[in-house]
């Protein structure tokens, strides 16, 4: 789950179009990019497209809904889970009760579409609020459905009244500095995947550039797109290096012979246990992408 590619769910030509982006996950949209009175059109197309292609090996295709408090989020569901999508994203989600809210929705919805109970995931968009993003701690045992969670910046910004979510320098201020960081915390009490916010200028290659592997090294697995020319940015700072995971296998294979060990040295470094998880968690990650 590196690169997560917004689509409009109202144009059948930008889903086609995401289906060759390499993204690993199309995330067909009925909330923001698509208006009030389009609504239900855009949940046909979506339904017509997941009917469509949901037996493709990739990308898994996961449904955008409006949030659980605007009042369309039961049409979307009984429009798009008939047909089967992967997942679902919940934005604004306040807490980790929206998510097992949610969850008791899918469970009525799957059982009347003959669907395994539990088959739908879902990943949470958990900043856009205020509560939201005071809420980050509420995650763990919200749901088994539950498999990563987003932060959002620019929906932030509008509720709390910032005029830009960053500074003249491009870098985000104290507040959305705070969303991204809670979210990377509560993703790992989850034990679920960190998914970083999209990155606006879709024409700025360095500035995206240079925003993943701020995310990748911070502990962000992946990261949301909103034009396709981004994807195989996401892709390739998101995929380790052939040489990370050698040397991550070294870590492990070096602790393996010496099961008691506390600490372990290799090439001249120590290495404990710590690095031992780090080192599991990056080999993963590679083996997940392949």
């Amino acid at each position: 789950m590196r690169s997560l590619l917004f689509v409009p769910g109202d144009s059948e030509k930008k889903l086609e179009k995401g289906l060759s982006s390499e993204a690993d996950i199309l995330l067909i949209d009925l909330e923001d990019s698509v208006s009030g009175e389009r609504k239900e059109a855009a949940r046909k197309v979506a339904a017509d497209f997941l009917n469509a292609n949901r037996n493709r090996p990739s990308p898994r295709l996961f449904v955008r809904i409006n949030d659980l408090a605007s009042g369309f989020a039961d049409d979307d569901l009984a429009a798009v889970m008939p047909s089967t999508p992967h997942g679902i994203i919940l934005p604004k989600s306040n807490s980790g009760k929206d998510v097992t809210r949610l969850a008791a929705k899918l469970n009525v919805h799957e059982a009347r579409a003959g669907i395994a109970e539990g088959s739908t995931q879902i990943l949470a968009i958990i900043t856009e609020t205020a509560i939201g993003t005071l809420s980050a701690a509420s995650y763990p045992d919200a749901s088994k459905r539950l498999v990563g969670l987003s932060w959002g910046a620019e929906d932030l910004s509008a509720a709390i009244g910032a005029s830009t979510p960053r500074d003249a320098a491009g870098h985000y201020t104290d507040v959305f500095r705070l969303a991204r960081a809670v979210t990377i915390l509560g993703a790992s009490a989850a034990e679920v995947a960190a998914i970083d916010t999209v990155y606006i200028n879709y024409r700025d290659d360095e500035g995206l550039t240079r925003e993943c592997e701020e995310a990748e090294r911070d502990g962000f697995t992946g990261k949301l797109a909103i034009h396709p020319a981004q994807v195989p940015i996401i892709n390739r700072a998101f995929t380790p290096s052939a040489e990370a995971v050698e040397h991550a296998r070294k870590i492990i294979n070096a602790f393996a012979e010496n099961p008691s060990a506390g600490v372990i040295g290799i090439d001249g470094q120590m290495f404990d246990r710590p690095h031992l998880r780090r080192a599991e968690r990056l080999v993963e990650r590679a083996r997940s992408t392949a």
